[in-house]
């Protein structure tokens, strides 16, 4: 349901709290009490059937007894009473319920029957449930505490959502004693109905909202959350600490891929795909909100540090080399500058040694230099307390000094570490009345400082325009549809159509004959030419070379023959249970090279993992990985192998040759199509992948089949590229187009067909004489989630043979879900030709099929012929008498 109703939840008009008392201990009380003190405006009805009046206030029987229905209601009664209260609130037309209750799934099965109850009852309704299990939430703009937590937070633009309850409460007495404010304060609880990805998408368009923190145990409806959480961290920071990081995986590991692709490491491709931050502790989650709440990201790494001590400024360097990077390099000048302040017996450089006898007057000339120096990208201000020092003084001063500086303009990032106990409390109060986020170490100011980096580093990294290949990629999707299709409920795929669904898909591999006679074998391997490598054929047999099922470099007739017979008693002995096949022939591959691990992975919630990293017999000992989740580019795939020790090998290393990184790429992409095509694979792996100065191919392959857990595009977590939306069009002049979704990887002819726009198409499109489309801008444009818009091009063949872009079409969903604006922009020397009409109509008819019920947009009074191409498709034009622009409509 999206964001239906959730205003109704953080910004109600009228609240009723069923269970309303003043029994002290009680939840209705503690609920009442709150809102009451809270200084909530709307209306409130406590509904109790022992009472006449609570908190002095007329009590209902009922919610069915007010006049009319509450925006709100929150359930503080026994949780088997819920199913019959949610049913209530549902014929009433509630917007929303809050069920504060315990005793859900987390008691075991009952209380799952009591969760089905409760949907059951809502069900056919708007209504939107929020729990069970949850300690409510807090909505500091509407002065609303329908919370068991006794205090309302400093205002601020810092949303916090949890699933934990004490996490919850803690946050919120830690933000008050460091004074950092909050928007809001959300308990999710069960999850029943609301989750991260529905409280995501409404906070990232609340105005009021800066940046978002998140404490998750588990995910529901992951697909939804991926979706909210790439849209929304873009424009506002999104910070998660996930529990649970040491947990098992999701499944029992059946291949190298199976045991390297961990649950932990698949929330981390996850988060960091969706462009959130992810921190590792308690500690850091709170460091990370007061640092977000108070200031920008820095660009780079490059930290300033001025401290008091020798000491504490090594410890400081020491934490920044843990993240692989080195103080700021001050220039000449700054240093310079910083001789004439300081005195002369210094260690000159960075850290900047003030020396112990430093006062609140040498520490403010220290810090302004270095706010002047554009090489650096952030201060950290720090001092030990001893005879000379003056903490209090000192903070006051660079307090003062921050304060003026900010008046000028924007500063980089300050951060303060005043290290000890009483004696410098009183600094520490100075620096965070003043906003200035202190800490009481070295290390934990550093990786304060290095979050916030990252987090600017992966909405960067977001926002990149990828590559395209050097030539478009095909794939044989009916040989693999043959090669899965009737196989049994579970079955493991031989060598042979493993590797022979790879090729179906491009991938390289070592080309195999299947033998399953030792009179036929020698004759085979002479045929493939020698020198061979022969393994074992069998379902049952994992690891092949652990016992004894390889047999390499194998140079005559005489030689395999025997090598058969060897490796058939061998294996007979060690697994006699086994099923065998007979053993598969193919050539030996020479050359100086490395061996790579290339898979994927169905996880239960995730769908499927991309794994990549160093292969061969020692994967699991080296434990080199990636993880990844399809769809990729090149951008991503190249991510994905960076990540990794086998990035140095690949780049060339000691004498071992360079990879060719774009057809590694491309590897890795074709797998991913692979896997986003078949949902049917469990796992598939190539290993090794070997790479020598000859080229790059799989010489072994597993794979995996079992019944899909959802249909096919919809076992991904991300929305891939919508194949079925590629059309073929002729336009008037009978010239053939293509029309197709528009990609990533599109930006280039994105940019080159605004260049050739009239001012005057810009106007009409833009509302505004843009002049040039800045990054951000052109991201937004080419990098959409298919699953909330709809961006059709039209592209030809220019006479030179490249693709150029003629126009572009889309519909984009509002967050109601139900609702769409459409916008229409045409190549001037294509206008009128029936490119928008053909572009347009196609993105209403699919929108129309996913069940969106209006599409809207606003159109310029001298923007004729847009005007004319609306009344052709059905739109009710109609003009706006205040602004005289044209608004067209049409209803599904």
């Amino acid at each position: 349901m999206g964001i239906e109703n959730l205003d109704r939840i953080f910004d109600p008009k009228s609240i009723a709290v069923v269970g309303a008392s003043e029994r002290e201990g009680s939840i209705g009380a503690a609920i009442m009490g709150n809102i009451l003190a809270g200084g909530f405006k709307g209306e409130l009805h406590p509904i109790n059937l022992e009472f006449e009046k609570v908190w002095g206030l007329p009590v209902k029987r009922g919610v069915a007894d007010l006049a009319s229905a509450p925006d709100l209601v929150l359930i503080a009664t026994p949780i088997h009473t819920s199913p019959q209260i949610v049913e209530t609130c549902a014929k009433a037309g509630v917007g929303a319920a809050v069920i504060l209750s315990a005793g859900g799934k987390e008691t075991g099965e009952a209380g799952r029957i009591i969760e089905q109850e409760i949907l059951k009852a809502a069900q056919g309704s708007k209504l939107r449930i929020v729990g069970p299990n949850c300690t409510g939430f807090i909505s500091a703009a509407s002065k609303l505490n329908a919370s068991f937590a006794n205090q309302l937070p400093l205002e601020g633009k810092t949303a916090f959502i949890s699933q934990s309850g004490s996490i919850f409460t803690s946050i919120l007495d830690l933000s008050l004693k460091e004074r950092i404010g909050f928007s809001h304060f959300i308990s999710l609880g069960g999850m029943l109905d609301v989750d991260f990805g529905d409280t995501i998408d409404y906070l990232g368009g609340d105005y009021r909202v800066g940046s978002i923190l998140l404490y998750m145990e588990n995910l529901s409806r992951i697909r939804n959350f991926m979706s909210a959480a790439r849209g929304v961290s873009r424009i506002k920071p999104i910070i998660a600490f996930k529990a649970g990081r040491t947990g098992p995986g999701s499944m029992a590991a059946l291949s190298h891929t199976g045991a390297l692709a961990g649950e932990d490491a698949i929330y981390d491709a996850a988060f960091e795909r969706a462009g959130i931050l992810r921190v590792k502790t308690f500690e850091e989650l709170f460091d990370c909100a007061e640092l977000l709440a108070r200031h920008s990201r820095p660009a780079k790494p490059d930290l300033a540090i001025l401290t008091n001590a020798g000491g504490p400024g090594v410890m400081a360097a020491d934490a920044l080399a843990d993240y692989g990077v080195a103080p700021a390099r001050l220039s000449s000048e700054t240093l310079e500058r910083l001789d004439a302040i300081l005195p002369p017996y210094r260690s000159r450089g960075n850290p900047v040694d003030l020396l112990a006898n430093a006062g609140p007057e040498r520490y403010c000339a220290a810090v302004d230099i270095c706010l002047s120096a554009p090489e650096v990208s952030g201060l950290l201000l720090m001092l030990s307390p001893h005879s000379l020092s003056r903490p209090l003084e000192t903070a006051q001063a660079v307090a003062d000094l921050l304060k003026e500086r900010k008046k000028k303009g924007s500063i980089p990032p300050v951060i303060g570490a005043w290290i000890g106990g009483p004696g410098v409390e009183g600094g520490r109060s100075v620096f965070n009345e003043e906003g200035i986020p202190t800490f009481d170490s070295p290390e934990r100011a550093v990786r304060a400082f290095m979050d916030l980096f990252h987090h600017a580093r992966a909405l960067e990294i977001l926002q990149q325009i990828p590559p395209r290949l050097p030539e478009e990629i095909r794939f044989d999707r009916e040989t693999a549809q043959k090669i899965i299709s009737g196989k049994e409920e579970r079955c493991t795929l031989s060598e042979c159509e493993s590797k022979n669904l790879l090729q179906a898909y491009g991938i390289p591999v070592n080309p195999t004959r299947f033998v399953d006679s030792g009179n036929e074998v020698w004759r085979i391997a002479k045929e493939i030419g020698f020198p061979v490598v022969m393994k074992i054929d069998s379902p049952d047999i994992l690891h092949k070379s652990d016992c004894g099922g390889v047999r390499v470099d194998l140079s005559t007739e005489i030689e395999v023959y025997q090598a058969y017979g060897e490796m058939m008693e061998r294996i007979r002995t060690a697994h006699p249970h086994a099923r065998i096949s007979g053993v598969t022939v193919q050539p030996m591959i020479k050359g100086r090279g490395y061996e790579l691990i290339v898979g994927a992975k169905r996880d239960r919630d995730f769908g499927p993992v991309i794994l990549f990293g160093m292969g061969g017999v020692a994967t699991e000992l080296l434990r080199d990985r990636a993880t990844g989740l399809p769809p990729l580019n090149r951008l991503l795939a190249r991510r994905l192998m960076e990540k990794t020790k086998a990035w140095e090998l690949l780049k060339g290393y000691r004498g071992y040759p360079a990879a060719d990184i774009v057809k590694v790429e491309e590897i890795l992409i074709r797998l991913s199509q692979l896997v986003t095509d078949f949902p049917e694979i469990e796992e598939i792996e190539i290993n090794p992948l070997i790479i020598t100065e000859k080229g790059i191919i799989g010489v072994d392959a597993r794979t995996i089949l079992s019944p899909a857990l959802s249909k096919g595009p919809l076992h991904l977590v991300i929305s891939p590229y919508p194949n079925e939306q590629e059309r073929r069009a002729v336009a008037k002049s009978g010239e053939p187009l293509s029309i197709r979704p528009i990609r990533p990887e599109d930006a280039p002819l994105f940019v080159e067909m605004f260049h050739a726009l009239s001012p005057q198409s810009v106007y009409f499109r833009f509302f505004s004489a843009v002049k040039s489309l800045r990054h951000e801008m052109l991201a937004r444009f080419t990098q959409i989630d298919y699953d909330r818009e709809t961006a059709l091009v039209a592209l030809r063949k220019s006479p030179e043979g490249a693709e150029e872009m003629l126009g572009v079409a889309r519909v984009i969903l509002e967050r109601n879900g139900k609702e769409a604006e459409f916008a229409v922009l045409v190549r001037d020397s294509w206008q009128g030709k029936g490119v928008g009409a053909e572009l347009l109509q196609r993105c209403l008819d699919i929108a129309k099929a996913r069940g969106i019920e209006k599409v809207w947009g606003i159109v310029l009074p001298e923007n004729r012929n847009m005007i004319a191409l609306g009344k052709k498709l059905g739109f009710n034009v109609k003009r706006d008498p205040e602004s005289g622009d044209f608004l067209l409509t049409i209803l599904f």
